[in-house]
This record gives C-alpha cells, structure tokens and sequence, in this order.
C-alpha cells in the first residue's frame, strides 16, 4: 500500500467515526481547476501585484478605475473555469452523508456550481456586487455589462457610483453571518479537513483551532507548510485531486469522472 494510500485509509477512517465532519477549504482546491493560487512564487496572484494597492477598500474608494482594472482581469479569469473532481469529491460525501458543511475561502462559486448545498463563503463571492451609498445589489452578468459599457471600465450603480464586488477586501471585516456559521461549524466538528489552505488568513485560520480546543480533530490535506502540521491526524502532501479520489475510494465511494453539470 503507497504512502497515499495509507493516509487516504486512516483519513476514511476518521471520517466514518466522526459525529460531524466539515471542510475548510482554500485557493489550493481551484488550482486544478485552472485558477491560480495567491502566494506561490511566480504564479500566485500576489507574486505580481501588491495586494494593499488593487484588493484593499481604500484602494477601492481612492480610485476605483485602477481597482477595477484588475478586478475585471480577476473576473474574466475566473469565467470559464469549471469545478474539478476535488471539488466534487465533496459533494459526493455530502451526498453520502458524511460531510455536513463546506466553509470556503474561494470567491470562485466553483463549490456551488459542483453542488455542495451546505456552503460558506466567509469571504464572499463574485457572483454580486452593490452599491456602497444607496445599497443596491447587482448581480454577475448585468454587472460585466455595465464595466463593459462604462468609458472609463468602473460598473456603476443607477446612482451613478461604483459599485464594489460582493468578495471581502483587505481592510474590510468578514460577513459577521458567514464567520458565524463557521464558527458554530467548526466547534461543532469531530474532524474538519482542511483543504488547499495555507491557513494563515485570519479570523478564518482561526477555525482550525476552535475545532482541536473543542475536542475535535484535524487533516490537512494541501502542498504548503500550514502552522497546524503538528497538530493534524493525518497530514497529506499532494495533489488534491488524487488525496481525495483515494479517500472516496477507501470509503466505498466514486468520484465522477467529469465534475457533474450545474445545478
């Protein structure tokens, strides 16, 4: 039996005796989904750009033509892409009753188009935006048509002001709803698998802690070193696609060849 295949059957075993299972996933799991990463030199999202200055709230509000200007270029990368088996690995462990709740760090919609029902997106999505002033909420597509038709490539509310992507910035708090529900989540987990996070990105690195304080346990299943490796059950250092295909295997389950069509 491989090293994958060992740890894949003692995470299965995890998963069948716990009382309540949850994922935390991050960027890692939509890697193979053709989305990059946010850290990895040279390929990150952050290895290029400087965050502070194009993903930060000030940044938004000092000149939300150059925010958009990389907003957009975010956006369009992320139109095509379509969730991978990872993805669906986890719907089909919803599905079989073993996994209660996916809390995500993605903005991609990639677990909602794979159909995972339980979801949390602690910082949000790009499938709206609003309007800071008067409030209103604008979703996807009538928002590319108003960058696509704005001279100066910032969307803009019918009040005439820009409108800000529905994702959490830098500098913004997280959904107080969402973080919530994770947190209830997390504490009330048996084990959490934690999935393509670097967990370092706080409040939500956070939950893997309110899990173990609760006497819960942890896996961790991404190729970067993660300040809870000493702390895991079962630490798993590949791809992500195979580490879960293994699991479902181990447990009697097949993951779909193809991800499944949108709901």
């Amino acid at each position: 039996m491989s090293a994958t295949e060992t740890a894949a059957a003692r995470l299965a075993s995890l998963i069948g005796e716990a009382d309540s299972v949850v994922a935390l996933t991050g960027a890692g799991i939509s890697v193979p989904s053709g989305i990059p990463d946010f850290r990895s030199p040279g390929t990150g999202l952050w290895s290029n750009v400087n965050p502070m200055e194009v993903a930060h709230i000030d940044a938004f509000h000092r000149d939300p033509q150059r925010f958009w200007g990389f907003y957009s270029q975010r956006f369009q990368t992320l139109e095509d892409k379509r969730p991978n088996r990872a993805h669906a690995a986890l719907v089909e462990l919803e599905r079989a009753g073993l996994l209660d709740a996916v809390i995500t760090q993605n903005i991609d919609r990639l677990h909602e188009r794979a159909g995972t029902r339980n979801l949390v997106e602690v910082h949000g999505s790009i499938a709206h935006s609003s309007c800071l002033v008067c409030g209103l909420r604008y979703e996807l597509e009538d928002v590319r048509a108003r960058h696509e038709g704005a001279p100066d490539g910032v969307p803009r509310c019918d009040c005439e002001e820009p409108l800000k992507p529905g994702v959490v910035l830098f500098g913004e708090y997280l959904p107080v709803e969402a973080i919530a529900r994770a947190e209830a989540l997390a504490a009330g987990a048996g084990l959490m698998l934690c999935i393509g996070s670097s967990l370092e990105v706080h409040p939500v690195a956070q939950l893997p802690e309110t899990t173990l304080s609760n006497g819960g346990q942890i896996a961790i299943l991404t190729q970067s070193r993660t300040p809870f490796d000493r702390h895991a059950a079962v630490r798993m250092h590949g791809d992500v696609v195979d580490e879960l295909g293994a699991v479902l295997a181990a447990l009697g389950l097949a993951i779909p060849e193809e991800p499944p069509p949108e709901p």
